[in-house]
């Protein structure tokens, strides 16, 4: 069972499906090829344990951290992000989790931008921190290139993003 441990409540997650594992491997091969490039800073894939606050940790499907926060890396969880990514599963539990639950918890722990991929919407939402809450920087459908708030020159085409679901 994929689990996340959330105010010391155990949340019990569906298990990711093969065309989710191939929209985050998309998305992960992408930032990191950016990343890596420019010598920014780390970028993994779930599961890795991100402690957005005591007792408060989520599993982000693609989480980036600035090599400036380099110290915040740990090798049982991470303090913190400055990117996080998530692929909206089609169940209405993980909907309502990552589209609410999850932007509210990602901006209270002060992650500078998350990105929403929703495959049945076919869209790619990317929110960046506003003070204490995200703000919309951009909702991304087919034929676009979802550009990152923080990341300057890093985009995706959604079209590619969405179709490697289905290789």
């Amino acid at each position: 069972r994929h689990l996340e441990f959330t105010d010391g409540v155990l949340e019990v997650l569906p298990m990711p499906k093969q065309s989710h594992q191939f929209l985050v491997g998309f998305l992960f091969q992408a930032l990191q090829a950016f990343v890596e490039a420019r010598r920014l800073g780390t970028v993994m894939f779930a599961p890795l344990r991100v402690r957005l606050w005591a007792r408060t940790y989520r599993e982000p499907d693609v989480v980036f951290m600035r090599a400036e926060h380099d110290e915040r890396r740990g090798e049982d969880f991470w303090a913190g992000a400055d990117l996080v990514m998530e692929v909206v599963s089609p169940d209405e539990g993980s909907r309502e989790r990552d589209l609410e639950k999850k932007r509210d918890e990602y901006a209270r722990a002060g992650i500078p931008e998350y990105w929403i991929i929703d495959p049945p919407m076919e869209l790619i939402t990317v929110l960046e921190l506003e003070g204490e809450h995200f703000r919309v920087h951009g909702v991304f459908g087919r034929d676009a290139q979802a550009a990152s708030a923080t990341l300057e020159g890093f985009a995706v085409d959604v079209s590619a993003v969405l179709d490697a679901a289905h290789r």
